[in-house]
C-alpha cells in the first residue's frame, strides 16, 4: 500500500521510438531502416536489445509507481518479443496500428492526451516519465510541469532532442542507466519529426564536447550561486541543484565519475573544494 502523501509516479513509454533509437546507436546511423527493408538479423536485435527493466527500476527511484504504459504496434515481431518482459512488469500495452494507416505521429498524440487524462483523473500523481527522445514531446512536458507534475524524461543518446531535454525537470540518457551497457554518443541539437525510425547526428560537428560544456555549466551554475547568495562557498549539493535546473540532462555519472565530489575534484583548475567537513563547499578559483 502506497502512503499518503508519496511520490506516486506515471510513466509513458514510446516504444518504437526507444528500440528504433537504440537499435541505431549500437548498429549504425539508419539501420533500423535499412535492415527492416531486407529483415531484420535476431544478432543485431540482441545486441540492441532494450532492458525495460532497467527503465523501471530507475523510474521507481522517483517513488511508487502507480502506471505504466507502452505505446507501439504490438504486432510487429520487434516489438512483439518483448510481450513477455513488459507484463511481466505490469505494463498496460496500447495497442497502435501501423502508421502507414494512422499517421506517423500516432504514438505522441495517443501517449500525450493518455497523460494530460491521467493527470486530472489521478490528482495524486507526482511524477511524469516520459521514455521518448522525439522533440514532439516538448508541449506534453511544459503541460506535466504546469499542472505541478515533476517531468522526467529517459531518451537514447544520439537521438535526443536537445530542446525535449531543456522542457524537462530531469533527462536521463538510457545508457547511463545501472545495468545498461554504455555507448559513446551524445545528445543530438534537434533529431528530425517521427518517421519510425531513429535518426542521429554527426556528434563531432553538432555536439559541443560533454566535459567542454559541463565545466562550462558549472561556471555558469556558481556565477549565479555567487550572484545570488553573495557568498564565495556554496553547497555541492546546490550547485549540482542549479546545474539541473539549467541542463537537466547534466549527469556526472555520464561523464565518467563516480559522484558529483569526482566530478568536482577534476575541475580543481575552475574551481576550489573544501572537504575538511561533512558538508562539503566549492567555490570558483
Amino acid at each position: 500500500m502506497t502512503e499518503p502523501g508519496a511520490a506516486r509516479v506515471a510513466v509513458y513509454l514510446d516504444f518504437d521510438n526507444i528500440v528504433i533509437s537504440r537499435y541505431d546507436q549500437v548498429n549504425g546511423r539508419n539501420s533500423f531502416q535499412r535492415d527492416k527493408a531486407k529483415g531484420l538479423e535476431a544478432g543485431k536485435l540482441a545486441r540492441a536489445r532494450v532492458d525495460v527493466g532497467a527503465i523501471l527500476d530507475f523510474a521507481s527511484s522517483f517513488g511508487t509507481v502507480v502506471l505504466t504504459r507502452a505505446y507501439a504496434d504490438w504486432s510487429a515481431d520487434v516489438n512483439a518479443e518483448y510481450q513477455q518482459q513488459l507484463v511481466g512488469r505490469a505494463v498496460d500495452l496500447v495497442q497502435l496500428f501501423p502508421a502507414a494507416a494512422y499517421g506517423k505521429n500516432a504514438a505522441d498524440i495517443r501517449l500525450a492526451v493518455d497523460a494530460v487524462e491521467d493527470m486530472f483523473r489521478l490528482p495524486d500523481l507526482t511524477h511524469v516519465v516520459i521514455v521518448a527522445g522525439d522533440s514532439d514531446y516538448i508541449p506534453l512536458a511544459q503541460r506535466c510541469k504546469r499542472l505541478g507534475r515533476y517531468v522526467v524524461g529517459i531518451g537514447v543518446a544520439g537521438s535526443s532532442s536537445r530542446a525535449l531535454a531543456a522542457a524537462c525537470d530531469d533527462f536521463v540518457i538510457y545508457d547511463s542507466l545501472p545495468g545498461v551497457p554504455e555507448v559513446e554518443q551524445t545528445l543530438t541539437e534537434e533529431p528530425p519529426k517521427r518517421t519510425r525510425r531513429a535518426k542521429s547526428a554527426d556528434n563531432d560537428k553538432e555536439s559541443p564536447d560533454p566535459q567542454t560544456a559541463a565545466t562550462a555549466l558549472l561556471q555558469r551554475a556558481l556565477q549565479i550561486g555567487l550572484g545570488k547568495d553573495d557568498a564565495d562557498w556554496l553547497h555541492n549539493s546546490a550547485v549540482k541543484a542549479q546545474m539541473k535546473r539549467m541542463d537537466p540532462s547534466f549527469s556526472e555519472k555520464s561523464l565518467g565519475f563516480k559522484s558529483f565530489s569526482d566530478f568536482l575534484r577534476s575541475r580543481t583548475d575552475v574551481v576550489e573544494l573544501d572537504e575538511s567537513s561533512t558538508t562539503r563547499m566549492v567555490k570558483l578559483r
